[in-house]
């Protein structure tokens, strides 16, 4: 994959020094293969387990992940094999990934081990779920823990459980431990439901918005006592430790990868003020940074949206913005512009996938996601404050409880206006293509304003 890249860079180079049109048209044909070379390289992945799927009576392997809850209230996890056994004892060495679906009243012990647990399950694999859109799925009966975590797995996993522990019983605690850790766990199934029907599901699932309120805060923090680059080198640091924590999700792992460039940039490694398609450049070098570190991930829809949304933030976006600006308040006209271009760059792919779109969440989110954000930092603040001063974290808590209450009053609002359900493909093929077009070849009605790389600028 390495020398697949260099030699696309340097043939667009070498061929198309000049032209910008040339120059799109073959990185949206590099980028093709690059998907191509991603879900090649996914299918290349499908577990080799050495028997027969039917006769598979027991899989072994390592936790790639903490085991999270399911709808049903099952357990489940991917798990990284090594072994099968079939019938009459019958063993067989075996790689890949598999989804394993475990019985509620292992989750708790399978949480206390956590990701790098080597686990042994009893039970069989689901019929026909050895599809393209995902990992193989194991029904576990019976589950046996072979050999505890890594020393630093375990201290990953006990500060994971300390911070849920000091979330637990509090009514916005499911919420706090969702958007800063991404466990939804203890999230009431209702307002996760509500979230959806406002069209903010987004807001749940964590990414560069939420790694933009931690950076913001490293910066508010950092830079006054350390200087610039100082702070960004931290900041760079304590941004790894916390997608570290959390674990790899595509959507938070572009964001990281984001901020590490712009930290480069601060360095000087890379300029910081790029010209007019700085940011999209930026959103392309993450891009290939990340489907060359990890192909499959490409083939997941929380990458595809990630992606989308934010090309289209910087493309759509920055177009409407051209527009409404001066017709309204700016503190309205930006964040109602990013919703626009957001939605639009990734209806199509809602649509393909969930067949129903909801335009309400474009109004919606110009509520929902000030108050989240504000409710993030509060808990942040509560969860500090809960290892020093119990009193203080108390009185934060309160405010946060009158936050929540105000959050599932707006979503449940918002999710009484229904949505469009989206039948066929066709309309979304072209709605795609459309979107494409748009996001290759935006003339000049607009000038990108959002140039700099810099995370503290």
């Amino acid at each position: 994959m390495p020398v697949f890249l260099i030699a696309l860079v340097s043939l667009i180079r070498v061929l198309v020094p000049r032209s910008r049109i040339h120059r799109r048209i073959i990185g949206l044909c590099g980028g093709l293969l690059l998907g191509i070379g991603a879900g090649a390289s996914f299918l290349g992945n499908t577990p080799q387990l050495g028997l027969p799927t039917e006769t598979v009576r027991g899989i072994g392997g390592v936790m790639g992940e903490d085991p999270r809850e399911s709808r049903n209230g099952r357990g489940m996890g991917n798990l990284d094999l090594r072994g099968v056994t079939g019938p009459g004892f019958l063993r067989a060495t075996a790689r890949g990934r598999v989804l394993v679906f475990f019985p509620a009243d292992a989750l708790p012990r399978l949480r206390d081990f956590g990701r790098g647990a080597e686990v042994f399950v009893e039970g069989s694999f689901v019929e026909g779920s050895d599809s393209f859109s995902g990992p193989p799925m194991f029904r576990a009966q019976s589950v046996h823990i072979v050999k505890p975590p890594p020393a630093r797995e375990q201290l990953r996993t006990g500060i994971r459980l300390a911070i849920l522990d000091k979330l637990e019983g509090h009514i916005w605690g499911g919420l706090g431990g969702a958007l800063l850790l991404g466990v939804k766990d203890n999230l009431d199934s209702a307002l996760a439901q509500k979230y959806r029907a406002a069209g903010c599901s987004h807001v749940l699932a964590l990414s560069g918005m939420h790694l933009a309120i931690v950076a913001a805060l490293v910066a508010f923090f950092l830079r006054k006592p350390l200087g610039l680059k100082a702070a960004a080198i931290l900041g760079a640091v304590l941004i790894l430790l916390y997608v570290g924590l959390i674990g790899v999700q595509p959507s938070l792992e572009r964001a990281a990868i984001m901020y590490l460039l712009g930290t480069v940039a601060v360095l000087g490694f890379l300029p910081r003020q790029p010209g007019t398609n700085g940011p999209l450049s930026l959103l392309a070098l993450a891009f290939l940074i990340q489907i060359t570190i990890r192909p499959a991930a490409g083939t997941s829809i929380s990458f595809i949206l990630s992606y989308l949304a934010l090309a289209g933030i910087l493309t759509l976006g920055e177009f409407f913005h051209s527009i409404l600006r001066g017709r309204a308040p700016e503190f309205l006209v930006r964040p109602l512009s990013a919703s626009l271009g957001a939605y639009l760059a990734t209806a199509a792919v809602v649509a393909a996938n969930f067949g129903i779109v909801r335009p309400v969440g474009l109004l919606a989110g110009l509520i929902i996601i000030p108050l989240t954000t504000v409710f993030m930092v509060g808990a942040m603040a509560a969860l500090a404050l809960s290892f020093i001063s119990p009193f203080l974290a108390n009185i934060v808590g309160m405010g946060l409880t009158l936050l929540y209450s105000l959050l599932d009053h707006t979503v449940s609002l918002a999710a009484r206006v229904p949505g469009i359900v989206v039948n066929g493909w066709s309309r979304e093929l072209c709605l795609s293509l459309l979107i494409a077009a748009l996001c290759l070849f935006p003339g000049r009605p607009y000038r990108i304003r959002r140039q700099a790389l810099a995370p503290f600028t």
